[in-house]
């Protein structure tokens, strides 16, 4: 079971990175459809198409951003056997899992690790391995 921890903290990296990677570039076409406001005519429904779109855009990209990078944040502690990086990644594929497809696929390997009486285990050593050495 330890190596099935390792490989859901690892699957928690990669995923984290392709999706603040997804996010800088969802961030791009925010900025440039932001340069359109700017940019050529002073049309009225050009113009609010054009903020909309910025605005959506940048969104989206700030939250896939914040999401990728939760994840590599859960993602390291996760290998080190941290019981609170346990608990964020138990939340993390939890929400996950309404990602298709590989939100899904990711969620559901996740949960079955650390939610598995083995994948708890390893978890609850570490925690008192911690606590005897304060």
């Amino acid at each position: 079971m330890s190596s099935h921890v390792d490989l859901v903290g690892v699957l928690f990296i990669v995923w984290g990175l392709l999706t603040a990677l997804v996010g800088l570039s969802t961030l791009a076409l925010g900025v440039g459809a932001a340069t359109l406001l700017t940019a050529g005519s002073h049309d009225g429904s050009r113009q609010i198409a054009a903020g909309l779109t910025a605005a959506v855009f940048t969104t989206l990209a700030l939250i896939a951003i914040l999401w990728g990078a939760a994840h590599v944040i859960v993602g390291v502690p996760l290998r080190r056997r941290t019981p609170r990086a346990r608990l964020a990644a138990l939340m993390l594929g939890s929400v996950d899992l309404l990602l298709l497809p590989y939100g899904t696929a990711l969620g559901v390997y996740a949960l079955w690790v650390l939610l598995n009486e083995q994948g708890k285990a390893l978890f609850e050593i570490a925690d008192r391995g911690l606590r005897n050495a304060d």
